[in-house]
């Protein structure tokens, strides 16, 4: 078995699900130093994707429809974030119908870049890209390593899980939160939380597989 479009669509569809069940989780992280609608805007945003997958074996045009939907469905900032993530994602694996570990690679780090460019933001500003920075380069380290994919998978997911976490003692730098000051210090980042269930997602269901050596 492949990473395939089949299987990249139930990544999806596993992050939706995370998504619904933690949306109190993200919106309660969300009233502390944001709008207080992370969760419902990322829960909405995601089950109009489900909605929306499309049918055939070209990943890159799964990814940028989940990236469009997301930019028309979620307010806020997580709908530019989130959408451009996925749709320069996609970019980088226009054409693709199976995903190898470097392809994998390939569109984190266009996702990320994504990420930067609407965010203006790097890491260690108590954004989403403190749970999706260490989570890249802890796979692309795992892989330097040795590891296959299932390993290189859980090592970004623990890295991701770890990155969300860190955001609790700083400063926000960037977005809503950044208006509180020292005030957000103190609070995890509910775009590093939703970010970390995204890459959990994706280890739950591309590790089953043998693609990606």
């Amino acid at each position: 078995m492949s990473i395939d479009a089949t299987t990249v669509a139930a990544w999806i569809r596993d992050f939706q699900a995370a998504v619904g069940e933690n949306k109190e989780m993200l919106t309660e992280l969300d009233s502390a130093i944001g709008d207080a609608d992370h969760g419902i805007n990322m829960d909405r945003g995601m089950t109009a994707v489900v909605a929306r997958l499309p049918e055939g074996d070209d990943i890159g045009q799964l990814l940028k429809t989940v990236g469009m939907t997301l930019i028309s469905t979620v307010g806020g900032s997580g709908g530019p974030l989130y959408g451009s993530f996925f749709m320069q994602a996609g970019n980088a694996l226009a054409g693709r119908t199976e995903l190898t570990a470097d392809d994998w690679l390939a569109a984190l780090d266009a996702g990320i870049a994504g990420v930067q460019k609407i965010g203006k933001s790097e890491a260690g500003q108590k954004t989403m890209l403190d749970a999706l920075i260490p989570a890249r380069d802890a796979f692309a380290s795992a892989r330097r390593d040795g590891a296959d994919m299932a390993l290189a998978l859980s090592a970004s997911a623990e890295a991701a899980d770890a990155g969300k976490t860190a955001t609790i003692p700083m400063l926000a730098l960037k977005g809503r939160a950044s208006y509180l000051g020292e005030r957000s210090i103190g609070h995890q980042d509910p775009g590093a939380t939703s970010s970390a269930l995204l890459i959990r997602a994706a280890e739950r269901s591309f590790a089953t597989t043998n693609g990606g050596r």
